[in-house]
């Protein structure tokens, strides 16, 4: 008997000096083991660390602080996506770009035609560009043959607006409203413009979310001028995957 209260001991001192995941597996061990381990009072230690402002009232506001620790402090996991119930081959998308009001590219793009990326990245493109191309996140990108070029000037202005249509149900959604390229990132041969998503209303909590468009450029020559050979597409802030893509597509406020 003193041998088992000198070994309870222990244990009580050394319990405390243990993380949640620690304390929770050494009730795995033994009975006794897993007596002491639940003394609630270590578990309102652990919580007093996690959320001191939940320990300054007399009563945990769970059951026991071993149930809100163990309910509220666990890992959250990447939840697997069920499957889009869009895909690429049921939407095409409207690009449309301007410099100075004029029209310099116009075109109906398949879904199918969009790609992760460039498969042989063109010949003559700095290092920088390259790397962003073979990058993990998912790009929507449209080769652009024959390339259009654009003035690289301050004052020179360009636009662009993309829509997209539905051909399961012939509904169509802005993504791009006329935004302007403001962003030329010139180490990576980049002119970057933005809009705001459109989400429909039964999706009331998600806003803020971003479109991006760039055209991807190389030197023509001229100091001034860029020539595109390249039009990519992102969702980026939220969507990193081609389902995430199409799951976010399909929150879109169509009409």
């Amino acid at each position: 008997m003193e041998q088992s209260m000198d070994s309870e001991e222990v244990l009580k001192a050394v319990f405390p000096l243990l993380d949640g995941v620690d304390l929770a597996s050494v009730m795995a061990v033994c009975k006794q083991w897993r007596d002491i381990a639940r003394d609630d009072y270590f578990w309102k230690c652990l919580c007093a660390k996690r959320w001191p402002s939940i320990c300054k009232r007399p009563n945990p506001p769970t059951t026991t602080y071993y149930n809100l620790y163990k309910t509220f402090n666990k890992r959250q996991h990447y939840k697997t996506l069920l499957p889009p119930r869009l895909s690429f081959d049921d939407l095409e998308f409207f690009i449309d770009i301007w410099a100075e009001n004029v029209l310099v590219f116009s075109d109906v793009v398949p879904g199918s035609v969009l790609q992760p990326g460039f498969k042989i990245p063109p010949s003559g493109i700095c290092d920088m560009l390259k790397f962003h191309l073979e990058g993990s996140e998912y790009k929507m990108t449209l080769p652009v043959e024959p390339k259009f070029t654009i003035p690289l000037g301050q004052n020179q202005d360009a636009s662009v607006s993309v829509m997209v249509v539905r051909k399961d149900s012939n509904k169509v959604a802005r993504i791009i409203d006329k935004s302007m390229f403001d962003y030329i990132d010139r180490s990576s041969y980049r002119a970057l413009a933005f809009d705001y998503l459109e989400i429909s209303p039964i999706y009331p909590f998600l806003s803020g979310i971003r479109a991006w468009i760039s055209l991807l450029f190389m030197e023509d020559g001229k100091e001034d001028v860029m020539s595109v050979f390249g039009i990519q597409m992102d969702f980026c802030d939220v969507a990193n995957s081609k389902e995430e893509v199409l799951w976010l597509l399909d929150m879109l406020d169509w009409k």
